[in-house]
Order: structure tokens, then C-alpha cells, then sequence
């Protein structure tokens, strides 16, 4: 009897330890916030006048359990990634922070072959897909 208490009562422990390392806090659960007005896919500075100017190239949509995610990417007229910007952010959660280290890692890498941030693997694979996508419709 004392040992079914005890396995009983080790069990118990053991499972609500796993529930508590398991969590990730997300108190606003999948909200998103769009950070600026989406524009149209591939679009020019100068209205697509010339080849080689400044455009914007707007990468796909990317849910997750933790929100949403969508790139925007600023293309130089050396046909190199000047800026990340975020249309679709998490707001809440460990992405949040993510998120400057992975465009600071896309100016870097110049393509979509960056790491993931530990603790925001959802939110890195999410913006890696939308800037894989913007990249390719380059």
C-alpha cells in the first residue's frame, strides 16, 4: 500500500513537472497585430518605371499556434535586401523578441538560409516561410 502511494505520488510529480516545462506563455494565445497596410505583392518605388529601382515584394501569410507572421522586403536596385519589415507580427510570447534577431540574420545572410531562434521555433519557421516565399516571387 505505502508504495502505491509513493509511485502514485511520484507520478503525479512527474506529470505535472512535464506540464509545467511543457507551457509557453502566449496570454493573448494567436493574436496578431499588422504593422502596416498590406501593398500589392512586387511593386516599384518609381511605379515600375525602370528595372533596377527600390521595390517591395510582400512574402505569403504564415499562421502558427502563436500568431501570424508576413515579410516585407525592401529590394535595393543592386537587387539586394535592404530592409525586413513585418506586416503580421505575434504580439505576445517568445516571437516577439525573435523577430529583430532573424531580420538582422536575413540582411546577413541575404536569403532565406538562416537559423531558427531557440524558444521561438514557430515564429522563425513561420517568418522563414514568408521570406522564402518574397524571395522567390523576386
Amino acid at each position: 500500500m505505502k508504495k502505491t502511494i509513493v509511485a502514485a505520488t511520484v507520478a503525479l510529480s512527474a506529470a505535472g513537472f512535464l506540464g509545467v516545462w511543457l507551457y509557453e506563455p502566449s496570454p493573448l494565445g494567436s493574436e496578431t497585430v499588422a504593422v502596416a497596410a498590406p501593398a500589392p505583392s512586387v511593386s516599384s518605388s518609381d511605379g515600375g518605371a525602370s528595372e533596377g529601382a527600390e521595390r517591395t515584394i510582400d512574402g505569403s501569410v504564415e499562421s502558427n499556434r502563436y500568431g501570424t507572421v508576413q515579410v516585407r522586403l525592401v529590394i535595393s536596385a543592386e537587387d539586394k535586401i535592404s530592409e525586413v519589415r513585418l506586416l503580421q507580427r505575434p504580439i505576445s510570447g517568445r516571437g516577439v523578441d525573435a523577430i529583430p534577431i532573424l531580420q538582422e540574420e536575413t540582411l546577413t545572410a541575404q536569403s532565406a538560409d538562416i537559423d531558427t531562434v531557440s524558444g521561438a521555433t514557430s515564429t522563425s519557421e513561420s517568418y522563414i516561410d514568408s521570406l522564402q516565399a518574397a524571395l522567390d516571387a523576386r
